[in-house]
Order: structure tokens, then C-alpha cells, then sequence
């Protein structure tokens, strides 16, 4: 008798499937289509993207092999026109790499450049601070010490990578405006801060001894 139900059980289950494959059967197949061309397409895309950063890496280099042999403006235009086409990854880095081949030919030029990337919001905090200082370096000899404050002041801060940096270059730039209280005010930072690099710590201590005896206490 058990075995009797169970074919019955057997029987229903299987007359309901095929109710539902006649009702579903085209939305089930369609679905199993976009599933595969889902895969095919995202394996596909994740392949031409993979050979887009390894062909970007290989003119990365090759700009950069550029720039080692002194050829400045071969080097700035191969990263420029790496920024422009290349992947997310390597625009930035690309960018800084073409501002700072223009150095050699025009300081001013690479000093907009630096700006640019300064202002471009889609750039990570961290990338835009590395342009402050390299801008502030071509500046520091030159630019009031207000000017470069202006520029460092959002790198000094307590977890900024450059923070270190920026601090020693605005206390040089303060040295150089005679400004002992602010000279001050970024030398005792860098002293305070344990993770203050060795070498620049002794550069700062020896800016120290440069101020007047009524700056030092």
C-alpha cells in the first residue's frame, strides 16, 4: 500500500513540474542565457581590463626608462598622453610623473600642473598632498611664506602621509621670512611627532640652531 501512495506522490510531483516548466519554461531558459552571457561578458571585460593595466605598466616604464636617460620632454609627453588614456590605476601616478618632467623646461608650468591635480576632486587626498610638496618645493625659495602655508597647511595634519614633509617645508619657508615664532611652531611639530623620520629630524634640529636665543625657549 505504501509503495501504491508513493507512485501517486511520484505521479503528482511530476505533473506539477511539468505544469510549471510549461508555464515558466521560456522565463527559465532566458534567465539561464543572461546567466551565461553575464559570466562570458564579465570574464571578458575582466580579461581586457587586465591586458589594458599591462599594456598601461609596459608605457609606464618605458616613459620612465625615458626620463632616466634625460630625455625630459619625451618622457612628459609619453606620461601625459598615459594620463589621458590609461586606466584609473595609473592616471594620477602619470600625472605627477609628466609635472614633474616638466621641471627641466618650466618650473612655473609644473607648478600648474601640480595645481591641477591639487583641485581635481576625483584624485585621492593622499596623491593631491604628494603634489603640494613637490609644488611647494619648486616654490619654497620663492613664494612668501603665507603663500606656502596656503598650499602645506592641509598636509601638516596628525595622519597625513607628508605630513612630515610639508612641516619641514614650511619651517624652512618661515626661516626664510624671518618668521622665528612660526620657524618654531613647525620645528617643536616635528619634534613632538615619533614618527618623524631620523634624517629629517636632524635637519630640523640643525634649522633649530639657526634661530635667535629668544626663539629656542
Amino acid at each position: 500500500m505504501s509503495e501504491l501512495f508513493s507512485e501517486v506522490d511520484e505521479d503528482l510531483r511530476r505533473e506539477q513540474l511539468k505544469k510549471l516548466w510549461d508555464r515558466y519554461s521560456l522565463l527559465i531558459i532566458a534567465i539561464a542565457i543572461l546567466v551565461v552571457v553575464g559570466v562570458g561578458g564579465w570574464r571578458g571585460y575582466s580579461y581586457l581590463e587586465a591586458k589594458k593595466a599591462a599594456e598601461a605598466g609596459a608605457a609606464f616604464d618605458r616613459a620612465a626608462d625615458l626620463s632616466e636617460q634625460n630625455k625630459h620632454a619625451e618622457s612628459e609627453a609619453a606620461f601625459t598622453k598615459l594620463a589621458a588614456e590609461a586606466p584609473a590605476g595609473y592616471r594620477t601616478l602619470a600625472r605627477l610623473r609628466a609635472a614633474s618632467e616638466a621641471v627641466s623646461r618650466d618650473p612655473q608650468a609644473a607648478v600648474k600642473m601640480y595645481d591641477d591635480i591639487i583641485a581635481d576632486r576625483a584624485v585621492p587626498a593622499v596623491e593631491q598632498d604628494l603634489a603640494r610638496i613637490r609644488a611647494a618645493g619648486l616654490l619654497v625659495d620663492t613664494a612668501p611664506y603665507d603663500a606656502l602655508l596656503a598650499r602645506l597647511e592641509p598636509a601638516t595634519t596628525n595622519t597625513g602621509t607628508y605630513r612630515h614633509s610639508a612641516r619641514e617645508l614650511l619651517a624652512l619657508s618661515a626661516w626664510r621670512a624671518n618668521n622665528a615664532a612660526a620657524t618654531r611652531q613647525w620645528l617643536d611639530m616635528i619634534a613632538n611627532d615619533g614618527e618623524t623620520p631620523a634624517t629629517l629630524r636632524t635637519r630640523a634640529e640643525a634649522l633649530q640652531a639657526l634661530l635667535p636665543p629668544a626663539a629656542k625657549s
